[in-house]
C-alpha cells in the first residue's frame, strides 16, 4: 500500500512578496530549488487553492499548500552521539549541541548527526531525514537548539519562528577591533553568486536578514560580542560579521585568515534561547555556558572568563 504524502501549507510573509513561487517554496520546504520546481510541475503545489507555475510571483498573505513525497524514516537508526538535553517534555526538547556534530543527515554526513542521537526520543514533525528540527546550527557552532517531539509542536514552533517569537542570543569572538559598542547589520543574505555553498550579502536572490550586536569585552586585535538574531538565515552571523570587516575568529569559510593556534573551530556559541511553549504559550528560557575550549581561548588572549 502506498504511504501517503505529507501535506503542508504556509502563508506568504512580507519578505516573500514579489518573489517566485519556486524560490519561496524551496526555502520554506527546506528543499533545493530543483526539487521545488519538480513538485510544482507535478501539480502538488497550489497558491490559494489553484495550481501555479514555478515562476508565479507571490503576494503577501497568499496561502501556499504543497505535498512532499514519503521518505523512509526507518533508515534513521539510533546512534551514540554526544549531546546534552537541558529540557524535555512531551512536546519538545532543548539540546545543547556540541561543536562538531551535524544537526541532520545530508550528503557526506549520513551518520552521527544530532537527529541520530535523538531517535529514541520520538522526535517528529518536519519531513524526510530532518524530523523534529525547528532550526539549525552549523556543524562547528555549539549551543542551544529546539527539537519537536510531536507534529503539532513542530508546526507551532515553526510558526513562532516565522513571527520572530523565538529569541536567540549568541556569543562570538570577532577578528579585529570593532569600533562601535553596539549596532545592527541590516543586509539581505542569499546564495553567493559564484560559490553556491556559501552565503553572501551580494546575491541574486537575497532574503531580509537583521543582526544586532553589542560588545562585551575587547583586547587588541579581538572583540568579544553578544549577537542577537532578528531573522535566521543560513550562516547569518558569520556572513554579517564578515561583511562588517570583523569575521568570527576561526571561520575558515568567511574569515579569510588562518585559524589561530589553540582553536579547533570557529568561535560562535548559541548561548541563550527563549520561546513560547507550543502547548500553552508560556515563556521558556534557557542558557548554555561557553564550552570549556572557548573559555580557555578567551583566557589565552586575555579576556576574563566572566565577560559573558
Amino acid at each position: 500500500m502506498r504511504t501517503p504524502s505529507e501535506r503542508w501549507e504556509f502563508r506568504v510573509a512580507a519578505d516573500g512578496a514579489g518573489r517566485r513561487l519556486d524560490v519561496v517554496l524551496a526555502a520554506r520546504a527546506d528543499v533545493s530549488r530543483a526539487v521545488a520546481a519538480r513538485l510544482i510541475d507535478a501539480g502538488v503545489v497550489t497558491v490559494d487553492g489553484r495550481a501555479s507555475r514555478k515562476g508565479h510571483v507571490l503576494r503577501a498573505g497568499d496561502t501556499v499548500a504543497y505535498e512532499l513525497p514519503p521518505e523512509q524514516a526507518s533508515v534513521l537508526a539510533a546512534e551514540e552521539v554526544s549531546l546534552k538535553i537541558v529540557y524535555e517534555d512531551e512536546w519538545l526538547l532543548v539540546v545543547d549541541k556540541p561543536a562538531g556534530v551535524v544537526v541532520h543527515p545530508a550528503p557526506g554526513h549520513e551518520h552521527g548527526t544530532l537527529v541520530h542521537g535523538l531517535v529514541e526520543h520520538g522526535i517528529r514533525g518536519g519531513h524526510g531525514l530532518r524530523p523534529g528540527i525547528v532550526h539549525r546550527l552549523d556543524k562547528e557552532t555549539s549551543g542551544l537548539l529546539i527539537v519537536a517531539r510531536r507534529d503539532d509542536a513542530y508546526r507551532r514552533l515553526v510558526a513562532a519562528m516565522a513571527r520572530r517569537a523565538v529569541k536567540r542570543a549568541y556569543l562570538a569572538l570577532l577578528d579585529g577591533d570593532l569600533p562601535q559598542d553596539e549596532g545592527t547589520v541590516d543586509a539581505p543574505i542569499g546564495r553567493h553568486l559564484r560559490d553556491r555553498k556559501r552565503m553572501s550579502v551580494h546575491s541574486g536572490s537575497p532574503r531580509p536578514a537583521v543582526t544586532h550586536f553589542r560588545v562585551l569585552a575587547r583586547v587588541p586585535g579581538s572583540t568579544f560580542v553578544e549577537v542577537r538574531l532578528e531573522t535566521g538565515r543560513t550562516h547569518q552571523i558569520r556572513v554579517h560579521m564578515a561583511a562588517l570587516g570583523y569575521p568570527v575568529v576561526g571561520d575558515a569559510t568567511y574569515g579569510g585568515r588562518p585559524r589561530p593556534p589553540g582553536l579547533s573551530r570557529h568561535f560562535l556559541h548559541a548561548a541563550r534561547l527563549s520561546f513560547p511553549h507550543p502547548e500553552d504559550g508560556r515563556e521558556l528560557s534557557f542558557a548554555a555556558p561557553l564550552p570549556a575550549e572557548l573559555t580557555a581561548f578567551l583566557g589565552v588572549i586575555g579576556i576574563p572568563h566572566d565577560a559573558a
